[in-house]
C-alpha cells in the first residue's frame, strides 16, 4: 500500500490533535508504521491548528507536502480553504460548514469571505457537513468533530470495529458512547 497523507486542519480547542491520536491510533491498529505531526498556530487563542497523520508499510517523514494530501478534514470552513492546495487532485475534502471568525475579522482588519464551499467544490471534491448543528442534536456540541471522521472513515480502509476501538482507548471513558454515536451519524451522511 502506498503511504495514506491525511491533515486535520482547524482553529484552536476543536479537537483536532484528538482527531490525530484516533487516526494515528487506528493506522497502528491496522499494522500500518504511522508518523504524527503537530503544527500549532496560535491555538490557545482560536488560531490555525494543523496535524498530520502518515501511514503506509514504511514512513520516512511526518510531513504532507502541498498536493499530497488523500484526505483534509477540516473543522471550519475558512480553515479548509486555507489548507486546500495541500489536497491532491482526486483527494476527498470533508468540511464542517461551520464558520469562526479569525482574529482580524473579529476587529474588523478583514471579511470572512463569502461562498468558501462554492469555491472549493470548483476544484475539489468536496463532502460538507454542519457537524456542529447534528452535534446539538445528540445533546453535545463538543462531538462533533466524530461525525466529520466518520465521513472520512468512507474514504479510509478501517472496519468499523477497528474506529469503535481506538475511539474507545482515545476519548475521556464517560464519553466513549456519545462520541461513537456522534461517528454512526457521520457514516451515514
Amino acid at each position: 500500500m502506498a503511504v495514506k497523507n491525511i491533515m486535520i486542519v482547524g482553529v484552536g480547542g476543536q479537537g483536532t490533535l484528538l482527531t490525530s491520536r484516533i487516526l494515528g491510533g487506528l493506522a497502528t491498529l491496522g499494522g500500518y508504521d504511522v508518523k504524527l505531526s503537530e503544527v500549532h498556530g496560535m491555538a490557545q487563542r482560536g488560531g490555525s491548528v494543523v496535524t498530520f497523520v502518515r501511514y503506509g508499510k514504511k514512513v520516512a517523514e511526518p510531513i504532507v507536502e502541498e498536493g499530497q494530501a488523500d484526505v483534509i478534514i477540516a473543522f471550519e470552513r475558512l480553515e479548509a480553504l486555507r489548507y486546500a492546495h495541500f489536497l491532491k487532485k482526486d483527494g476527498a475534502l470533508i468540511v464542517n460548514d461551520w464558520r469562526i471568525d479569525p482574529m482580524p475579522v473579529v476587529i474588523g482588519a478583514a471579511e470572512y469571505p463569502e461562498g468558501i464551499l462554492e469555491t472549493l467544490q470548483k476544484e475539489h471534491k468536496v463532502y460538507a457537513v454542519n457537524a456542529t448543528e447534528e452535534s446539538k442534536k445528540l445533546g453535545n456540541p463538543r462531538v462533533f468533530n466524530l461525525i466529520v471522521l466518520g465521513i472520512a472513515a468512507q474514504h479510509m480502509d478501517f472496519t468499523k470495529e477497528q474506529w469503535y476501538e481506538v475511539i474507545q482507548k482515545t476519548v475521556p471513558f464517560k464519553t466513549v458512547e456519545i462520541n461513537k454515536k456522534a461517528f454512526d451519524v457521520g457514516c451515514r451522511l
